[in-house]
């Protein structure tokens, strides 16, 4: 486990998860039971990421959160669908931040594709 950052005001926060499972896009057609599961996986995992980051209460009463979503592959992908599959490990991350994801603002990005595919999330008092 990794010691805790520093946590200021001042300085971004980073987040870095792996690509979203492909049951937590939109567009799948999954048993509820089966995306329940698949669903509290991610927060929980995101909760964890979030933690070993040391975004452990923030001081921040809103969130800009620059999203930098790296695929797999170079095909092509959309970026609204990509930000709804990321929505369980958002809730997870707003959680251990302690400022709701109501009160987020998101920039989205595509990065360069990476193997395996990431995620990385860079956190800002708003």
């Amino acid at each position: 486990m990794t010691s805790p950052q520093h946590i200021s005001a001042a300085e971004p926060w980073r987040v870095d998860l792996p690509w979203p499972d492909k049951r937590l896009s939109p567009n799948a057609r999954v048993h509820w039971a089966r995306k329940a599961l698949v669903v509290k996986k991610a927060r929980v995992d995101a909760a964890w990421a979030a933690r070993e980051a040391g975004l452990q209460g923030i001081p921040a009463t809103a969130i800009k959160a620059t999203i930098i979503f790296s695929p797999k592959t170079a095909r092509a992908y959309d970026l609204d669908n990509a930000l709804a599959s990321l929505k369980p490990a958002i809730d997870g991350i707003a959680a251990v931040v302690g400022v709701d994801d109501s009160r987020w603002n998101f920039e989205l990005c595509r990065g360069l594709p990476t193997k395996g595919g990431s995620v990385r999330l860079i956190l800002e008092a708003a």
